[in-house]
């Protein structure tokens, strides 16, 4: 393990240790981890590391989401780690340059892991991207700009995408987290 990721190494202990039912998916994030190759890299084809925000408005009730162009559906925000191995500043700059949105607060804990399937794209074979999930807070203007990653961008009512059976599963089960939080918090 590099030097540098002590910090996401730590962070998965973290993660792991409030998740418990997770352990299997935090195997596999420590396992690419460990590997020689730098797995923050895009250009390594076997898989690497992603970094995504659950971007949610000054209430808490709604989740900003794009259709992405690429893969044609709606996700959340995110992107390539492109050599940074700070994962939140990934997940941040990912919020600001999609979403158009200034003033982003994020919290530094993991909020969800997905390991997922990139298909075959304009001759970039099929990997899988290892994704870093964090909350990202709106600030005062809530007003996004749509980018050229997307098709379009929304903000999503977050209890009614928990219960939308078409919606993507795993924004599904981080609407799910998000509610438990908050009700916990209460």
């Amino acid at each position: 393990m590099r030097v540098e990721d002590t910090g996401f190494s730590t962070a998965l202990d973290d993660y792991a240790s409030c998740n418990p039912g997770e352990q299997a998916k935090v195997a596999l994030f420590r396992e690419l981890l460990a590997d020689p190759q730098d797995p923050f890299r895009r250009e390594r084809l076997a898989g690497h590391f992603t970094a995504s925000c659950w971007l949610v408005d000054r209430t808490g009730a709604r989740v900003l989401l794009t259709h992405h162009r690429k893969l044609g559906m709606w996700l959340q925000l995110g992107g390539h780690a492109d050599g940074e191995h700070d994962l939140v500043r990934v997940a941040l700059r990912e919020a600001e340059e999609e979403s158009g949105l200034s003033g982003l607060r994020i919290a530094p804990d993991i909020f969800d892991l997905d390991r997922h399937w990139i298909p075959e794209h304009k001759g970039v074979p099929a990997h899988w991207h290892y994704d870093v999930r964090y909350v990202v807070h709106a600030g005062e203007c809530e007003d996004f700009v749509v980018g050229p990653e997307s098709l379009d961008l929304a903000w999503r009512r977050i209890d009614e995408l928990a219960a939308d059976p078409l919606a993507d599963a795993s924004l599904r089960r981080m609407a799910g987290k998000w509610m438990a939080r908050r009700q916990d918090a209460r």
